[in-house]
Order: C-alpha cells, then sequence, then structure tokens
C-alpha cells in the first residue's frame, strides 16, 4: 500500500502541469482512497474504463483525457453516473492531459518517436505557448514512406491514414499525437518531411500534399495509449503498486 497523497505529489514532480494552460485541470480530479494497492491507468474516463477498474479493485484510475474540461456547469446525468462508479467503489482519479503530451520521457510524442526509431528529438509544436510535440530525425538516408506508414501501423496496432506526397526519403519527422491536425502547419514551417498525429482534418490532404509532407493520422486514441501505460509502469516500479492498463479502443 501507497499513500495516494504520495503517489499525486511524485506524479505532479514529474510532469509540472503549472507549467500548462490547459484545457481542464491536471493531477487529482476526484479523491478516492487514502492508501492505493492497484492502479489502472486508460486513455480516457468513462464508466467501461471505471467499470472494469472497480472490477481489478482499483484505488487510483489515472487517465490522459480526464473528466472535466472548460468552464465548469451543472453536472449532467452522463457525468453523474461516472462521479457515483468512482464514489461507490471509493477510487480517486487523476488525469494529466498536455503535460504528458509533452513530457521528454513518458510522453506519448517522445515514446512515439523512440518506437518509430527517430533519433535526436527536440520540443516541438506549440500549444498555448507551450511545446508539446517533438521533432526527430530517422538516422542515415532516412525511411521510404512506405516504411514509414508501416512502422506508425506496428507501433500504433492499426492501420493509419497517410497521405505520402512528400519527399522519397523521410529524414525528419514531426509528431503530435491526439487531435494536432493543425500542428501541420509548424511542420511544413519547419522543413519537415513528414508529421503524425492522431485525427486528420478535412484540409489535411491538399494542404500535405501541395506543400510536400508526408500526413499520417494513425488515431486519437491509438497515439495515446503510450505516455498512460508508461506512468502506471512507472508507478509500479516506484512504489510497488500492481499497476494494469485497461484497453477500451476506440477507432477515433
Amino acid at each position: 500500500m501507497t499513500p495516494s497523497d504520495r503517489i499525486i505529489a511524485f506524479l505532479d514532480d514529474l510532469l509540472e502541469p503549472s507549467g500548462f494552460d490547459d484545457y481542464g485541470p491536471n493531477g487529482l480530479q476526484v479523491p478516492g482512497r487514502s492508501e492505493i494497492a492497484t492502479v489502472v491507468t486508460g486513455v480516457s474516463a468513462g464508466l467501461e474504463l471505471f467499470d472494469r477498474a472497480a472490477a481489478l479493485d482499483a484505488g487510483l484510475v489515472l487517465v490522459h483525457h480526464g473528466l472535466f474540461w472548460g468552464a465548469r456547469g451543472p453536472i449532467d446525468v452522463a457525468e453523474k453516473r461516472r462521479l457515483k462508479l468512482l464514489f461507490d467503489a471509493d477510487m480517486g482519479l487523476a488525469a494529466y492531459h498536455l503535460p504528458l503530451d509533452a513530457h521528454p520521457q513518458v510522453g506519448n510524442n517522445a515514446i512515439l518517436a523512440r518506437e518509430l526509431g527517430a533519433v535526436d528529438p527536440e520540443p516541438f509544436a506549440p500549444v498555448r505557448g507551450v511545446d508539446i510535440g517533438v521533432r526527430a530525425r530517422f538516422a542515415d538516408a532516412g525511411l521510404e514512406p512506405a516504411e514509414l506508414v508501416a512502422r506508425v501501423a506496428r507501433v500504433t496496432d492499426r492501420a493509419p491514414l497517410a497521405f505520402t506526397d512528400g519527399p522519397e526519403r523521410v529524414r525528419t519527422i514531426g509528431i503530435v499525437s491526439g487531435g494536432a491536425a493543425d500542428s501541420l502547419e509548424d511542420a511544413i514551417a519547419a522543413g519537415l518531411d513528414a508529421f503524425l498525429t492522431g485525427e486528420p482534418a478535412e484540409r489535411s490532404m491538399l494542404r500535405a500534399r501541395e506543400s510536400g509532407v508526408h500526413f499520417i493520422a494513425a488515431g486519437h486514441y491509438a497515439t495515446e495509449t503510450f505516455g498512460v501505460r508508461a506512468l502506471g509502469e512507472l508507478l509500479a516500479e516506484r512504489f510497488g503498486v500492481r499497476h494494469e492498463f485497461v484497453d477500451v479502443p476506440n477507432p477515433v
């Protein structure tokens, strides 16, 4: 058993959420048990994740997309169900959004770059004044576009949407997980060969094609499983808690 406040303090120190102007609160969103034996991680806060976490007797659920976004209004029926499940199981909920995208070791984008075999990562693509993505390069002569697409498919375990209208060899790439189609502009401005994100926008194909940049969209969910899973493994190693990643697949 590990005190919940020790775990949250460790996560806050690691991810430094106070440095981000995020779209919702980072850190502990719903308090639960004071002592934690099992941590469940998942991408997005929701009923299925909470129900499966309760079946695992989790004391803390750790997610990338939390319950609360923007200005708070009245609690609706769906939110009441989610909160009731947390309360009834005495499970805490913690969420880290932009800080988990941006982190150079356990962040979604840093891990994606490593898994793809890219090297020399650097901060890339500012969101609200802070770079949350990664730009990196492929060693030697780079990759053929088809090989990059194949690597993305292997890493994310799904076939990506790819517009391969860039250079014959991919030597540089920008990566911003999730819904970051507009960060294609940062890749174009930086003169990168390729850009990887989760969701495309309707304009993405023409913009990428006319700018000579390979554009790959591998799924919002699929590109954001990496950070929370890495955090859970880190907590298990540091505090001896049990960690379970709960996959609630989402085709988006």
